[in-house]
């Protein structure tokens, strides 16, 4: 069935539930919908019938060329569900002047989607790393969620990269389920299974710094996401392709939208903070256009990141008092992409490198994250203060503009959210930031005591 002449959507628009699918312009005759199942990662978290009663009348739908994220679209659904056609119509209504700027293609012609089956600069040079790739160590830290590990590993055994080890780190466990999991799957990856005793992520992630790593890139991706085929691959051909380069990060796209939760949240900018799919770079030479203390949009996120393992351990890893597991509650992976830039290093980000996140499904998680949000960001500036009191200029100039970015009904945090979203989450955000600085101290002087009784006993 051809569906014609339904409305345009924004992100603003939707509402639950939404499909979540993916198209690739070089096969305008397919649509997949669901591309975190065809990662590797069905879902295993059951969602209450009443949730999800009614058919889908929207659709998310991450557009590509030959594998390469190149935008999305938002499409009406009509009571039959959707059709290639209808998200053709869409794709040539929104994207039509990006794709004949960037690959030559009129897509108002039927010629004009055919000059795109020809294998792109991108699928080439994709192929090529793939034949000839360095090795890389891709790492894992979780804790107490041996359902959601199985789920992401399966989808690191699909991936097209030949040469990398998988590192989980147990962080705390309470139980041997995360271990028995690393086992099931040991004959398809090349899998270490290392125990952090201590609760917190960033001293999960320093316990893998720590490690030997045997490769001189080390990937980082969360246990409540699913990676594209192609994620690791483009996290190493980034880095390969720019050895000036410290660090890179990639696109963060939701693996499911079922509830109101999980749309407001993409809305609010989910986990790439409204970086999109132009590939970016972050070094002194853009220190203008973003300062290095100003992370909106974000320069990486902790769900899809890789960094060199020199450039990581040069600046001493991750702040253990920031980061989930502790009072700051996040911000770890903020503070040492802000490090690297401070120390006159480069991070890139690349869009091609594609994870798929599952959200908080209800309105008490999401609330809990948006605190999380709020008291880390304060956390991760008291943090620079603390660490580095030559940045306490700086850090006071940029609040007026900080102020204005979170409030503004045109800042970045409000520009993308729909009339239903809930104020009261946006309330809970900014109550949330006047706590961090005393949680980042209280941490500090818990983990000091910690250490200073440890030293006394030993």
């Amino acid at each position: 069935m051809i569906t014609v002449g339904l409305p345009k959507l924004a992100l603003t628009d939707l509402r639950a539930p939404t499909l979540v699918a993916e198209f690739d312009l070089s096969c305008p005759a397919e649509l997949i919908a669901d591309p975190a199942a065809r990662a590797g990662g069905l879902s295993v978290v059951v969602v209450e019938a009443a949730k999800v009663a009614s058919p889908p009348r929207q659709a998310l739908v991450l557009v590509r060329l030959h594998g390469e994220p190149i935008g999305s679209v938002c499409v009406a659904l009509d009571q039959n569900g959707t059709s290639v056609a209808t998200v053709r119509e869409a794709v040539t209504d929104e994207l039509a002047g990006l794709v004949a700027r960037q690959f030559g293609a009129d897509l108002l012609t039927e010629g004009g989607w055919d000059a795109l089956t020809p294998p792109t600069e991108f699928a080439h040079a994709h192929a090529a790393h793939v034949a000839a790739p360095e090795r890389v160590a891709v790492v894992l830290c979780t804790r107490e969620r041996p359902l959601e590990v199985a789920r992401c590993l399966a989808s690191l055994a699909a991936q097209d990269h030949p040469d990398f080890s998988v590192w989980i780190i147990d962080n705390a466990p309470a139980s041997n389920a995360t271990r028995a999991v690393v086992e099931e799957y040991s004959d398809r990856l090349d899998l270490h299974y290392v125990l952090a005793p201590r609760p917190g992520l960033a001293r999960a992630r320093n316990v893998a710094l720590a490690a030997d790593l045997d490769a001189e890139v080390v990937a980082w991706i969360d246990d409540d996401e699913v990676a594209d085929s192609q994620w690791l691959t483009e996290l190493s051909r980034s880095l390969q392709g720019r050895p000036d380069a410290d660090a890179v990060s990639g696109l963060v796209l939701p693996a499911e939208l079922l509830t109101a939760a999980e749309i407001w949240f993409e809305q609010f900018g989910g986990h790439s903070k409204g970086r999109g799919y132009l590939p970016a770079e972050f070094s002194p030479d853009t220190w203008h256009v973003q300062d290095p203390l100003f992370p909106l949009p974000a320069f990486g996120v902790g769900a899809n990141m890789a960094f060199r393992v020199a450039a990581l351990r040069r600046i001493g890893g991750f702040d253990e008092a920031l980061g989930a597991g502790t009072l700051a509650m996040g911000a770890e992976d903020t503070k040492a992409f802000t490090d690297l830039l401070l120390a006159k290093g480069t991070v890139l980000y690349r869009p091609s490198a594609v994870c798929r996140h599952y959200h908080r499904r209800d309105i008490d998680g999401l609330e809990r994250q948006m605190r999380g949000y709020g008291t880390g960001l304060t956390a991760f500036y008291t943090a620079m203060l603390v660490s580095r009191p030559s940045t306490a200029w700086s850090v006071l100039r940029l609040v007026g503009r900080g102020l204005g970015e979170l409030t503004s009904r045109d800042g970045m945090r409000e520009a993308t959210i729909g009339a239903d979203f809930p104020r009261s989450l946006l309330a809970a955000n900014r109550r949330s930031m006047l706590r961090g600085p005393d949680r980042y101290l209280r941490q500090r002087l818990f983990d000091a005591f910690l250490s200073r009784s440890r030293r006394s006993r030993s």
